[in-house]
């Protein structure tokens, strides 16, 4: 009989600039402490094995890995022996000049899936990087169907909605908010479970890398947009909640005892949304290379 309970964790943890050999250890020992906590899937946060405020993309270069590559095998390894799934961040090569944001998804079984960050704030390495260029997907990790966004990605409504339209029960944002981000951390994340009626977590990282301050506040959310667990500080600190993927399965609210009341995917009137697929001549700030 299929189960649809899963327990899943977020590793809010600090990372080193360029020092990759040393993220994934770290990596490592924190999956084997969500394991032994009882985590089928374990999160970290964007760019965990490699940083994020690189200078420029010769300096990314020496650190940035295929996908899959060594970082990934590493954490398929570790899956092996501790068993569960992960998904982390780190910065891809494709072979040539481009330089994706990216997050993967392993497990005991080898790599599952990885995503490329489409919406590029104008921070840290993302100013030189080359944005997604592959469409939002949805992968298996176990029972549930998850959905991959990094960072910036949550304050778009468009990539969760596509992502939950793709079948996706729940969403992993990998991040590395900054001061200034609270906000964010303290509200989209319950907004997009809610209006999408799906689990989100989102990982944040702390600590300091060339004068950015990152701050944490990590949480897990329901598809009701409740928070379930949170690190609402900029410490280190891994967050558990236990998920029932057919609470995300069945999109029906009821307000009030077998009263229906709400279908957030049934009650869309996409022939009303043509603008948003439209540019309206706007342009982002010049990018710097």
């Amino acid at each position: 009989m299929e189960t649809t309970a899963m327990k899943i964790a977020g590793v809010q943890m600090d990372i080193r600039l360029g020092d990759v050999e040393g993220n994934l250890n770290r990596m490592r020992e924190k999956l084997a402490e969500t394991r032994a906590n009882g985590a089928e899937l374990t999160v970290f946060p964007e760019c965990a094995a490699t940083g994020y405020c690189f200078d420029n993309l010769e300096e990314t270069r020496p650190h940035a890995q295929a996908i899959p590559g060594p970082a990934i095998e590493f954490m398929i390894d570790a899956c092996k022996e501790f068993g569960g799934y992960v998904v982390f961040g780190l910065l891809e090569t494709d072979g040539g000049s481009a330089i994706y944001n990216a997050a993967a998804l392993v497990g005991p079984d080898g790599l599952i899936g990885s995503y490329r960050k489409v919406h590029l704030p104008f921070l840290g390495i993302d100013q030189k990087t080359t944005p997604g260029d592959r469409p939002f997907a949805v992968f298996e990790a176990g029972e549930a169907k998850v959905g991959l966004n990094i960072c910036y990605d949550a304050a778009f409504p468009e990539s969760s909605r596509c992502l939950t339209l793709a079948g996706a029960e729940l969403i992993i944002l990998p991040t590395n908010w900054p001061e200034g981000a609270q906000t964010k951390a303290q509200h989209a994340i319950n907004t997009r479970a809610m209006e999408n009626s799906v689990y989100y977590i989102a990982v944040n990282r702390v600590g300091e890398e060339r004068g950015w301050n990152f701050i944490g506040m990590s949480s897990i959310c329901d598809p009701g947009g409740n928070t379930l667990d949170s690190a609402m500080h900029d410490d280190e600190a891994i967050l558990y909640a236990e998920i029932d993927l057919e609470r995300a399965r069945k999109k029906t609210v009821e307000r009030g005892p077998g009263v229906t009341a709400l279908h957030r995917l049934a009650d869309r009137r996409p022939e009303m949304y043509g603008p948003l697929t439209k540019s309206h001549g706007l342009q982002k700030p010049g990018r710097k290379d």
